[in-house]
């Protein structure tokens, strides 16, 4: 590790998702995305920092697990189904080797001897830890070789949510299941698809299924929701850093924000104010003072994109062609526009070696961002947040990016070190304030992904839902310690299946359209099906067999968060 205080800090951010796919469809949708992103994704990081650490070293990321993950990674049938997906692709892998080899091409069984060690390894790994992926990352947290945080809980989509209580017991929710797992609290949180909304006066943007449209109300800030959840940190789009007024304490203690003037130098200076945290103002930012880290715009483009960033090279493993049955991939990028029957074959030691000389111009491309603010009172820091399963899953050498970075990144002659948002704040608290417009990392930095004239219809189930369970929750009658306290239960799992902003992104993006809108009419049936549950009981005191029956179907079908808390949607006062 470095020796001297450096002059900037970089930090990666590791956001680390997947939808309720557990007893939901297994392939071309559903479980197979939960064991691709543990075969290619969080194994191979935690081999990463397994070699980081033998070596004195440490990436030093935040890396969000969403507490839906959590559930799903520690589930009996992922830990049961696992093994056995990897023994598929170890066996498919020594039938394409034997395949090539008859046909004569070595190296395309050479390959498939590659893939073979490279299962063998995951199959391995997955035993060592006991058949407990969380394993491995407890311990990188304990150590402080990462830092772990947390998500909402099921993913919802904070600005368009539509009661406090849903956004607060999404956060609380979170919390509460990120400390079973990892024994503390977070300190910070991945808003989901960075979204953000202000305090401020509201209105539903449709109107309930079968109902008016709802009147303005006053909402709270998402940053009060963090707050009241303990979270320190989270982050935000840069177009919303852009797009802020400045605070700080001095203008604050003159009574309000910096002027017109003020406001347009930050905003033409604006790369240089990417590079530290806020607070971000509200009406209790003074009480429960909640962090704020920007996305660098710089850094991004060279991870994210196909075309113009790293994953698109032409000696990297190309994600989309795959030899069936089996899927492994034998070829190389190519270029990125080249026809999938125009693909070379794939070199892994070639794309190893590509993978030092990205990281080498990646952390060239950090040090020019910070170096003007070299020497400032307060030592910058970038960050930089990506979905985790962009390592390993879309870009196979990724993971191995990272590591070359961390690597770069330790040597003495470099003055930039990584660390975690907690470690630095521990030693560069904000000093200033921003009010944050609403926004998100999507499309054109809006609701827009979430909120189209091809999900609006997902909402008018929603809007009614969550207040349906705020209704419930606040008159008590659950309480019972039985069965009104277990359908209650569910009934607030289903809500927060139908939460999870993963339905409208299928949906708008096409990725899996069909899947989505079939996955979010599942939870709406669910969810009227325990509510009539409910209703029975209240009415009778019990539950006829067939209504039993269908409560113990969906409770077996979606027995996520398991301690859910009901208190948590109780009307706030």
């Amino acid at each position: 590790m470095k020796t001297g205080r450096p002059q900037g800090y970089m930090t990666f951010t590791l956001h680390a998702h997947l939808p309720y796919v557990v007893h939901h469809g297994t392939w071309p949708h559903g479980l197979e995305w939960l064991l691709e992103a543990a075969a290619e994704t969080y194994l191979p990081l935690l081999r990463v920092f397994r070699r980081l650490e033998a070596d004195g070293l440490a990436l030093k990321c935040n890396i969000n697990i969403t507490p839906v993950l959590l559930e799903q990674l520690a589930h009996p049938t992922f830990k049961k189904e696992f093994p056995e997906y990897l023994k598929r692709k170890i066996l498919s892998a020594c039938e394409d080797e034997v395949y090539f080899r008859q046909n004569g091409e070595r190296h395309f069984a050479q390959t498939a001897r590659y893939w073979l060690e490279f299962f063998e390894q995951d199959l391995k790994d997955f035993e060592d830890l006991g058949r407990d992926i969380l394993k491995g990352f407890r311990h990188f947290n304990d150590s402080g070789q990462i830092e772990v945080m947390t998500c909402a809980a099921t993913h919802g989509y904070f600005p368009l949510l539509g009661t406090d209580e849903s956004i607060t017991a999404q956060v609380k929710t979170a919390v509460e299941t990120h400390e079973k797992y990892f024994g503390k609290k977070p300190r910070g949180i991945w808003a989901p698809e960075c979204g953000y909304r202000p305090a401020g006066r509201w209105q539903a943007p449709v109107a309930p299924a079968g109902g008016a449209l709802w009147p303005p109300f006053e909402r709270i800030g998402v940053e009060e929701a963090l707050a009241e959840g303990g979270i320190q940190y989270f982050f935000v789009d840069s177009h919303l850093i852009e797009g802020s007024v400045k605070f700080t304490p001095y203008e604050l203690k003159g009574g309000g924000p910096v002027g017109v003037a003020a406001a347009a130098e930050f905003v033409e200076n604006g790369s240089r104010g990417f590079y530290q945290p806020y607070f971000v103002d509200g009406p209790h930012a003074h009480q429960h003072p909640v962090a704020v880290f920007p996305r660098d715009p710089k850094t991004g483009v060279q991870v994210w994109s196909g075309e113009m960033g790293y994953p698109g090279d032409s000696h990297y493993l190309d994600f989309h062609k795959k030899r069936w049955p089996g899927g492994h991939r034998y070829w190389q990028v190519t270029h990125p526009k080249v026809d999938l029957g125009a693909k070379t074959p794939y070199y892994p030691e070639r794309a190893a070696a590509r993978t030092l000389d990205h990281a080498s111009h990646f952390v060239g491309v950090v040090y020019d961002a910070l170096k003007e603010s070299f020497g400032n009172e307060r030592t910058p820091i970038l960050a930089s947040p990506f979905d985790a399963e962009l390592f390993g899953h879309w870009w196979y050498e990724g993971p191995l990016w990272l590591e070359q970075v961390a690597r770069i990144m330790a040597k003495e002659e470099v003055p930039i070190a990584l660390t975690s948002c907690g470690e630095y704040l521990d030693v560069e608290p904000p000093s200033g304030y921003l009010a944050l417009q609403e926004g998100s990392w999507g499309k054109n930095g809006t609701n827009e992904v979430w909120l189209n004239p091809d999900t609006a219809w997902t909402w008018t189930h929603i809007y009614p839902a969550e207040t349906r369970v705020r209704e419930l929750a606040t008159e008590g009658r659950w309480q019972d310690g039985g069965t009104g306290e277990r359908i209650m239960k569910q009934l607030c799992r289903e809500l927060l299946l139908l939460e999870s902003s993963d339905w409208q992104f299928l949906i708008t993006t096409e990725a899996a359209r069909d899947y989505a809108e079939m996955r979010f009419q599942t939870h709406v049936n669910q969810f009227h099906a325990v509510e009539k549950a409910w209703n029975e009981f209240a009415a009778t005191g019990g539950l006829r067999p067939e209504t039993e029956k269908r409560l113990k179907e969906i409770e077996e079908r979606d027995n996520i968060f398991p301690d859910v808390n009901p208190e948590l949607w109780k009307k706030r006062s």
